[in-house]
């Protein structure tokens, strides 16, 4: 019986066509970029201060969001994003107030999308 550990990137090929994939064995928040994640990091303490001046079903919202914005969490891009939006939405509706929390959601996106 053989036992096999993969650390990094594995690639198996088979035969000599079409070869195609790639599997990603990550350690997730060891690789990941630490600039995004003093970004989540501050996002996390604007949504404190933010979700105290908002009515209940919007701080559940927030509340919502957050294991989604959590740096280590190993979450779909298209979650996060949709999370972001969702906060963003919300800081949107309160002006002046929300207008710190619009701008990190602002500079998270713009740091996962490019």
């Amino acid at each position: 019986m053989s036992t096999n550990y993969y650390y990094g990137d594995n690639v198996n090929m088979y035969g000599g066509q079409n070869n195609k994939g790639i599997v990603k064995n990550e350690a997730g928040a060891a690789q990941q970029d630490p600039a995004l994640a003093a970004a989540l990091a501050e996002l996390h303490g604007l949504i404190a201060e933010l979700r105290t001046r908002v009515p209940a079903a919007d701080a559940q919202l927030l509340d919502d969001s957050l294991p989604a914005l959590s740096p280590d969490a190993a979450v779909p891009a298209q979650t996060r994003r949709g999370a972001l939006m969702a906060i963003a939405g919300i800081a949107g509706t309160v002006g002046a107030v929300g207008q710190p929390v619009a701008e990190a959601v602002r500079a998270i996106v713009a740091m996962i999308s490019g």
